[in-house]
This record gives structure tokens, sequence and C-alpha cells, in this order.
């Protein structure tokens, strides 16, 4: 299938090209012809850094994602986009935005929330690196966000969304959100000891012919 020299499609994967955006309706809908489980969609977005003066005693930059844009150029890491006396502005990389089919209540929910994020995940590298953190993931789902963030080293900044991403993922939720049916758990019933069976003997009949055994053998005696 030809989708021109940046359009890439992949057995199980379906990788929208930066060009196709205003419109990408021929690979959707080739997309939407794949097994229910084969359709992850990636959308390679070019994530925004900068890097902020700040006044502290032990830190002299911030670092945090600004923006994410689609048709990245392909350039190295790390290009300078724009430079202030209090900041600069860094093209820091392009990672793809994946919308996976079991994780739509994720999307979901970032789409009802009124103004829908990408959630960019920095990662601090070794001492004496530089630049000294890198861009680790971009997800669109807040539920996969939160594992992040925890540990040392570890932040996460939410951007506002491409409207042509938003549109996307509203067609992906659209096509393959399921929502879970509520099952009402039943009380299991409780049975009185005098009710409760070991094979087919129940408990009180055992009991009588246990006195009646033990009966016996006293008057055997």
């Amino acid at each position: 299938m030809g989708t021109g020299r940046d359009s890439h499609v992949f057995r199980g994967t379906c990788i929208v090209s930066q060009r196709l955006y205003n419109g990408f309706s021929p690979l959707w809908l080739w997309c939407k012809r794949l097994p229910l489980m084969d359709r992850v969609l990636s959308i390679p977005l070019g994530v925004v850094i900068a890097r902020e003066k700040i006044d502290h005693p032990w830190q002299e930059y911030l670092w945090r994602p600004v923006a994410v844009f689609l048709n990245a150029p392909q350039a190295p890491p790390w290009r300078e986009l724009r430079r202030d006396p209090a900041f600069v502005h860094y093209h820091a990389a392009t990672l793809p935005l994946e919308l996976h089919p079991k994780e739509t209540a994720g999307y979901r929910a970032n789409l009802i929330d009124g103004g829908p994020s990408v959630y960019v995940v920095l990662r601090e590298k070794g001492e004496g690196a530089e630049p000294p953190i890198e861009v680790a993931l971009v997800t669109a789902s807040p539920h996969e966000a939160e594992a992040y963030g925890h540990g040392d080293g570890e932040t996460v900044g939410a951007v506002a969304m491409p409207e042509a991403v938003v549109e996307l993922m509203a067609e992906f939720v659209a096509e393959h959100h399921v929502e879970e049916v509520f099952v009402k758990r039943q009380r299991q019933k409780h049975h009185k000891a005098e009710e409760h069976q070991f094979g087919q003997e129940p408990l009180d009949v055992l009991r009588q012919r246990m006195r009646r055994t033990e009966t016996k053998s006293r008057q055997d005696e």
C-alpha cells in the first residue's frame, strides 16, 4: 500500500503519515480492516522541551515539556527552536504516540476532561550528561501517565494535544471502546452446620451414627 515516502505501514501497526493528518481516511480505513488486536495506531509527535532559568541554590535550570507537534522534521535531537534570556526551547525528540484498543478507557477520560492532553515523561540521565534529561515516553492515557513520576529522576508533564490528534483519538475510541458490564456480586449462601454434607451424609446423621457406635462399644466391653 503506497501512502508516500513519509508513511510506513507495518504488519499489526498503523503508522499515520505526517502528511495525512488532514486526510487520513484511506489509511484509517485500511487500519480498520485489521484484526481488532492488531489495530494499534502510532502517531509521531515532536516534543518541545523548555530549559528555564530558576532562582534555586542547587539548581540552575528547570526542564519541562511545553508542547508537542505534528510534521516533525527529521533532525538530530535537541534542535534549538527559540532562545530568550530566560529560557530556551528545544525540539528534544520525536516519539510515537501509540493508541491501543485495550486502553480506550484512558483515552475516553482524556477526551471527557475538556482539554485533551499528551503526557510527556522526562527521565534524568547519568551525572554529567548534557542535556541532563531525556524524553522517555509520550502517552494519551492519564491512567498510564499515573504510573510514572513516582521514582527519583522521573517527572510527568501534560501539554495540549494537537486538534488533529484529538479528532483521530475520538474516532479510535468510537471504533474500539467497549463499556465494561457491571456484574453485581451475589451473596454466597451460608449453610448451617447441620445442613452440611460430607459426601451424601448430613452432619446430624453422622453424629447420631457415631453415638450409636460409641454406645455399642461400651456395651461390648
